[in-house]
């Protein structure tokens, strides 16, 4: 029916993720002697407590809090990279995770791996073909393209992941912390990017600590804290209530 708002692009329905961490990384001996061979004790991290949210097609979605409040689980989880011990994450089509630690091939060169993420995103040989120089321009790698990637600099690497992710125009977009980690032109091109995609009727997840990026990109916000999601709306007033308590 005419008017109706579109179907959702991702549902997080109640998730909670947890990790199992060891209390000692490296017992002494003298630990090893009195506990013998018994398991070293653990304890578990609650990283996403019960959050839900819906997002649509058309929306660029902020995500703020501190270090360790659960914002790169909450994304890779949505991306299914991580279970799930609660509730339920269900999305249009897959996501499409960018971090500065998303999956590169240091050993191989920029061009290497232009064509084994094509080919990871579902692109023929014939299609990665054509996006190629298309990709390496907006990397801005025409001089390294053919050097190893363990030779780039995080920036330089983050270019050319963001580049090979949105060369396919993907529904669902998560980007954690990447177009921090670039220049400022790449900023400003990494930006009008993401604009295109949800002017596509794509949706977007972006983590970033630069209130600013969040107010100027981000139709929407969210803010977590220790897990959970405490804040949900408009993004200049989820960054000032952000900001009253962490003095950002």
């Amino acid at each position: 029916m005419a008017g109706d708002p579109p179907s959702p692009s991702v549902i997080v329905d109640d998730v909670s993720v947890t990790y199992q961490v060891y209390e000692d990384r490296k017992p002494t001996l003298r630990a090893l002697v009195a506990n013998g061979l018994r398991p070293r004790p653990r304890r578990l991290i609650e990283a996403v407590r019960e959050v839900s949210l819906v997002a649509h097609p058309g929306e660029v979605i902020g995500v703020v809090g501190r270090n360790g409040s659960g914002k790169t689980s909450l994304l890779r989880a949505i991306a299914g990279l991580l279970p799930v011990v609660g509730g339920a994450v269900y999305a249009r089509s897959c996501p499409v995770l960018l971090g500065v630690s998303a999956a590169l091939q240091p050993q191989l060169s920029g061009r290497q791996n232009v064509r084994l993420g094509g080919t990871a995103l579902g692109l023929s040989r014939r299609e990665i073909q054509q996006r190629l120089d298309e990709i390496v321009a907006f990397a801005g790698l025409e001089e390294f393209i053919d050097v190893p990637l363990r030779a780039y600099s995080s920036g330089m690497a983050a270019r050319l992941q963001f580049a090979i992710a949105t060369a396919i125009s993907p529904e669902v977009l998560l980007v954690d912390e990447v177009l921090g980690v670039g220049d400022q032109e790449f900023q400003r091109r990494g930006a009008q990017r993401i604009r295109e995609l949800v002017e596509g009727r794509g949706t977007a997840f972006v983590v970033s600590h630069r209130p600013a990026s969040i107010i100027e990109l981000c139709s929407r916000a969210i803010w977590l804290e220790r897990g959970r999601l405490v804040a949900d709306g408009e993004p200049s007033e989820v960054v000032a209530a952000y900001g009253s308590v962490t003095g950002g």
